[in-house]
């Protein structure tokens, strides 16, 4: 998988877009409480186009799982996964590294403790805030690749935006063998643009 995105890539982000960083947070990279495989690597990719985003006055939009302590998708209240991301802890907060701007837009997910919540458009309103701000183009990076960045692609794509993956800023978790590249597949035949090539 690449691990870096070329100058090139970056020139096609216009003003009107938005780059969607999702869950970068410390729980989902190395020493978190549920780390994705080399999680941390998406961070630089992510600034590069946080930080270009912020030259072109374009949006920037950044999610958090923002579970409370009995979240019905913790193992402890009968769910697949440990404690994780929970509200007003170390490992909800964003990388450390990571670049946040002043004006992004945040969306906190996964609150209400009985309901899980993948992707950043449910319940959340982001779709029609962008809408209102004339985005009708969104590059997605951040974690995972098969879970919340897959769901939130998916849902972007079903209310009518060009999604473009940015390959390069995600991993998967990989809990089955696999995993990660279905989810791609799954994104492209939906008609995302899978931007791989870090030329």
């Amino acid at each position: 998988m690449p691990q870096t995105i070329g100058t090139a890539m970056i020139e096609k982000l216009h003003a009107n877009d938005a780059v969607i960083a999702v869950d970068p947070q410390i729980d989902f990279c190395p020493g978190g409480a549920l780390p994705v495989p080399e999680g941390d690597e998406v961070i630089p990719v992510l600034n590069l186009w946080i930080d270009r985003a912020g030259e072109l006055g374009a949006t920037v939009v950044i999610s958090r799982d923002w579970h409370p302590q009995d979240h019905c998708s913790f193992e402890s209240q009968g769910g697949t996964w440990p404690v994780h991301c929970v509200q007003n802890t170390r490992g909800a907060a964003y990388h450390p590294e990571l670049h946040v701007p002043a004006g992004a837009i945040h969306v906190s997910k996964a609150a209400d403790p009985a309901r899980e919540s993948l992707s950043d458009f449910t319940g959340s309103g982001l779709g029609a805030s962008l809408r209102r701000k004339g985005v009708k183009r969104i590059w997605v990076g951040g974690l995972a690749l098969d879970y919340c960045v897959r769901a939130t692609v998916l849902e972007a794509l079903a209310e009518g935006f060009e999604v473009h993956l940015l390959l390069p800023a995600t991993r998967a978790v990989n809990v089955n063998a696999g995993d990660g590249e279905q989810a791609i597949e799954e994104m492209r035949v939906a008609g995302a643009v899978i931007e791989e090539d870090a030329s």
